[in-house]
């Protein structure tokens, strides 16, 4: 067996882990320092938006021996706006300059058919109005509403309602930070930015649900016993399905850091850096929000229930007894020696280590 197998091996075991909820603080503190970075750029930098929101006109050239960065300085000129302009495979080049309207968009061609040297009725020249941009925006927003209300009911009816309010907050919290990346490295936002921000959430809200769906099953009848509290738990459940959590992000992550680095980067394809780069971002964030946020905050609310707060007592007060006898701590979950699973499972799996 691997390494990396036989350690997931052993957390899902039980045997090893790390305490997720009990450093929950240290999580919490570093996904507000980042959100509030991710805000502060938003409202200091603002989004570079596209041409489909900001409307303009994009001119196609024929194959030409120009440099992008030599077109752009004529489109700049031209236009006396920022351009941004792509090479096409065909060696054509993709020029996009915003805020122009019909009759600035044709003195533009003219003047760019000069600089190039090529003749004005082979550049193609088509207008995007920012009324287009804005209903894709309006949409996006209404799906992405519909969205999270759907994902909560669902939740609320399959888990809890703390379940459902900690997913919230994980959703929020991975797109926040994936359009504060966007206002960071000036990305230009466009339509495949929209759909990558869609697609995230799908793969955000995956990862949570396997650890709830863990967390579930493992605190059935909980309160039933006084070994481990329902912290304790949340942290077994989320040491049990790391590996598979990692691995999940890992295959995710490498195809779409072929498109960012090597498609984007590379090959210079603009589209791909939009699309890519919310993907990126936004499952990095999904795999980090599902183990150090939702779960913890779930077991915070939690613990506020007096039925809780009860079986803690009952715990803290078996484990000081059990110290005071000099008996061996192996409820804590810094030294997990047995699996901290609660119901017949749990029970059978125990009994079978101490049979063998």
């Amino acid at each position: 067996m691997s390494k990396l197998g036989d350690l997931g091996a052993r957390l899902h075991r039980g045997e090893v882990g790390y305490d997720f909820i009990g450093n929950r603080r240290i999580w919490y503190g570093i996904s507000i320092l980042i959100t509030i970075t991710a805000i502060v750029a938003l409202a200091v930098r603002g989004l570079n938006m596209g041409i489909e929101f900001q409307g303009g006109a994009v001119f196609t050239t024929p194959k030409t021996d120009v440099s992008v960065s030599q077109a752009q300085e004529y489109a700049e000129e031209a236009a006396g706006h920022p351009a941004v302009v792509q090479q096409l495979g065909s060696g054509s080049l993709r020029i996009q300059v915003g805020g122009l309207d019909t009759a600035k968009s044709d003195q533009v061609r003219a003047e760019l058919a000069k600089d190039l040297d090529v003749a004005e009725s082979k550049i193609a020249a088509e207008l995007v109005g920012p009324s287009w941009g804005e209903q894709i925006a309006n949409k996006a927003w209404t799906g992405l509403g519909i969205f999270m209300i759907l994902v909560v009911i669902y939740l609320a009816i399959a888990f809890e309602w703390r379940m459902a309010v900690a997913a919230l907050v994980a959703l929020i919290h991975d797109l926040t930070i994936t359009v504060g990346i966007y206002s960071l490295v000036g990305f230009e936002v466009t339509v495949g930015t929209v759909i990558g921000l869609l697609t995230i959430l799908g793969y955000s809200l995956y990862d949570t649900v396997v650890v709830f769906d863990s967390l579930k099953e493992q605190t059935k009848g909980i309160t039933k016993q006084t070994r481990w509290t329902f912290s304790d738990v949340a942290n077994r459940s989320i040491n049990s399905t790391l590996v598979r959590s990692i691995n999940t992000t890992v295959v995710a992550l490498l195809p779409v850091a072929g498109l960012l680095f090597i498609g984007g980067g590379v090959l210079g394809a603009g589209m791909l850096n939009d699309i890519s780069l919310s993907l990126f971002v936004g499952l990095a964030a999904g795999a980090y929000s599902s183990i150090f946020i939702a779960t913890p905050l779930v077991a915070d609310l939690k613990e506020r229930e007096p039925a809780m707060q009860a079986l803690r007592k009952r715990v803290m007060a078996k484990r000081a007894a059990a110290a005071a006898k000099g008996e061996p701590l192996d409820d804590t979950t810094d030294a997990v020696v047995e699996p901290a699973v609660v119901g017949q499972h749990g029970r059978r799996g125990r009994s079978s280590e101490r049979r063998g």
